[in-house]
């Protein structure tokens, strides 16, 4: 059927009753000629220069799309828009062997998200008559159409690509992506994904997200295509402007509240204060692996920390380290996903720490009342840590610089500690986990490693807390200045 997308839009048998009020859809539109390479008047390329910084918009479809647009501005439903034309409005058949089908697949950040885009699809091919009868069969959160494609909806994971023919992919909030597989899902899912493309011509890909730190596909597909002639068509657009109809008093509260995030999340502008915070290859060289735990050895004073939960949504997390010369070695990291029955992980808590000659357990400041009182059921006692999380993080950052940490080799837990972030816009270093993140393990492993770190009198005292950034960072450096000439003096083997 030969027709394009914007003819769909205005076209009252297909799409246009979605579109009613077509200038509040003006600069998507826009979007959608610069895409597929449709002509525009001159009103319309002063709008594709404002969003691309190209000045020729382009002739042809592009091979990919990436799009930076600030939240609220229509990015999902457009998502779904794209994913449904393609479908239906374009043959792939030649392309596709006997018996195979082809796949329009949209992933998205999380289930949820993915149940969002697939009400746009089931809404739009259910809207029309003419393509509601290409359905053949609906299942789960995939449509098999007549025309030998499917649409359907993943999250983010690798291995959901694989074995597909997949002649359009949609990546909906790109720059949130997160897994417990991999620090960076994002870009194995589109080297998964090019292959799975390369014998359908003209296959599409498409990012789209509100940005976030400088890193990932998204980022680096704007840093080194914004603004340049190529196959690659990069916009960048803030909320009001992809959405004129989002009020303007929505966006001045965010800025009003939190400036710094509300540029990334209302701009459309890259954050400048978040950037990683371990690097990979302190966290690579401090493995040993094949090593998942270490049994308890008689005669060594072992450290416990733990990361309590109640088993709704976050794991319930126990590390335990020593203390071996300069190095510190995580022995145990476990974890409990939830749901659990709180009581019954801490029985097992406490089997585990009575194995290690523990005592005692130093865990989060804000764990409940029932957390002291389990584990007091036991003979154990827990204490809340008298430094929060992030200074936590703060204080072992200088024993993976300085290589004087040995890990587990645990997956999840390593790729906890490689999404942690540093996030720097408040005067004062903040580490985390990243939106949608998890940081439970790998909270639990620097807690213990910090408290194999500390001397025994500092272990043994109620240990007095730094009254003032300054004065931590300074103990800070002063400790790292220690562990990098300790380490000039010996010789490791990881």
């Amino acid at each position: 059927m030969s027709i394009n997308i914007i003819q769909a839009c205005a076209d009252a048998k297909l799409f246009g009753p979605w579109f009613k009020k077509r200038e509040s859809w003006a600069t998507w539109f826009v979007f959608l000629k610069a895409l597929f390479g449709l002509p525009m008047t001159d009103a319309e390329q002063s709008v594709f220069h404002q969003l691309t910084g190209r000045t020729e918009p382009p002739t042809q479809q592009a091979a990919e799309a990436w799009l930076v647009i600030g939240r609220r501005g229509g990015k999902s439903f457009i998502v779904a828009l794209i994913a449904v034309f393609l479908a239906c409005f374009r043959d792939y058949t030649q392309h596709l062997a006997p018996g195979e089908r082809g796949t329009v697949m949209v992933i998205a950040a999380d289930r949820k998200q993915a149940r969002v885009i697939m009400r746009y699809v089931k809404g739009l091919l259910e809207g029309v008559p003419m393509l509601r009868r290409m359905i053949v069969a609906q299942r789960g959160e995939a449509i098999e159409l007549s025309n030998r494609i499917d649409i359907e909806i993943h999250t983010g994971s690798f291995r959901a690509v694989r074995g597909y023919t997949v002649v359009a992919a949609l990546l909906d909030e790109v720059a949130f992506w997160r897994s417990e597989e991999s620090a960076n899902p994002d870009k194995e899912i589109v080297n998964a994904l090019r292959p799975a493309m390369a014998t359908i011509p003209n296959s599409l890909l498409i990012g789209l997200s509100s940005p976030y730190a400088r890193r990932g596909v998204l980022y680096e597909a704007w840093a080194q295509h914004y603004g340049k002639p190529s196959d690659v068509l990069v916009i960048q657009a803030d909320s009001r402007t992809m959405n004129p109809s989002l009020p303007q008093s929505v966006v001045d509260r965010a800025y009003a509240e939190d400036p710094a995030s509300a540029a990334a999340e209302y701009g459309a502008l890259f954050r400048s204060d978040v950037e990683g915070f371990l690097q990979p290859e302190w966290i690579d060289r401090a493995v040993e692996t094949g090593i998942s735990e270490l049994p308890p050895i008689p005669g060594i004073d072992y450290f416990a920390f733990a990361d309590p939960s109640g088993g709704a949504s976050d794991s319930f997390t126990l590390g335990i380290a020593h203390r071996e010369g300069e190095r510190r070695i995580l022995d145990v990291c476990r974890g409990r996903r939830p749901p659990f029955d709180p009581k019954a992980v801490t029985n097992d808590y406490a089997d585990i720490l009575r194995r290690y000659g523990c005592g005692r357990v130093i865990g989060d400041r804000y764990a409940a009342e029932w957390v002291v009182s389990a584990f007091r059921e036991h003979g154990i006692s827990y204490d809340p840590a008298e430094l929060p999380k992030s200074d936590i993080y703060l204080n072992a950052e200088p024993l993976f610089a300085t290589g004087a940490v040995q890990l587990l080799d645990q997956r999840q837990l390593l790729t906890e500690l490689r999404q942690l972030e540093r996030r720097t816009g408040s005067g004062k270093d903040r580490i985390d986990h990243p939106p949608r993140g998890h940081d439970d393990l790998a909270n639990a492993a620097c807690g213990a490693l910090w408290l194999a770190s500390r001397r025994r009198a500092e272990v043994d005292m109620s240990d007095a807390q730094v009254d003032t950034p300054e004065d931590r960072q300074a103990a800070t450096d002063e400790r790292m200045a220690e562990l990098e000439q300790q380490a000039a003096m010996h010789r490791w083997d990881f």
